[in-house]
């Protein structure tokens, strides 16, 4: 007969090197995937501006974000948001130190770029990550929007209400 072979078993990684297999992870996800999406938001919106479509593309949501009470170059600001949240916010800021909007209308575009904000890291990092069905990905984009258009809508009833116009 012959003997079978023994099974070695694995020791199980310790606290501090599941800990560091997770923050590598995280920083590659960063650096690969996250980073990318915060420049391209950046280099979007100096492209824009420069090349002067800020205006043109103002007019065109003009429509749509004046139900919210804002001026259609908001949407340039909820465009970054959709990249990173500190991207939107600092348009909104520029947007607002230009004169371009009221302290009213930042106020009902800053929840909206909290709320829909960065969509493409989150999908980088969860989404990518979990490995979630494609099926559900148009799903996992609309509902932040949705929410977004909620929360400006929530925002600007409670400016008039409080007689904040």
């Amino acid at each position: 007969m012959t003997a079978a072979p023994v099974e070695e078993k694995k020791a199980k990684p310790s606290a501090p090197e599941l800990f560091m297999q997770g923050a590598k992870k995280g920083f590659y996800i960063g650096v690969e995937l996250i980073v990318p999406a915060m420049v391209m938001a950046y280099s979007l919106l100096a492209f824009l501006k420069y090349l002067g479509i800020m205006p043109v593309i103002g007019q065109i949501l003009g429509p749509v974000m004046s139900i919210f009470g804002l001026p259609g170059e908001v949407s340039l600001a909820l465009l970054a948001a959709f990249f990173a949240k500190a991207a939107g916010a600092a348009t909104a800021a520029s947007l607002y130190a230009a004169g371009t909007i009221t302290a009213a209308q930042a106020t009902i575009l800053f929840p909206a770029c909290i709320t829909m904000g960065t969509l493409i890291g989150h999908f980088a990092r969860v989404i990518l990550v979990c490995r979630v069905r494609a099926v559900y990905y148009p799903v996992m984009f609309l509902i932040p929007i949705i929410d977004a258009v909620v929360v400006m809508w929530m925002t600007k009833a409670v400016l008039f209400f409080l007689g904040i116009n």
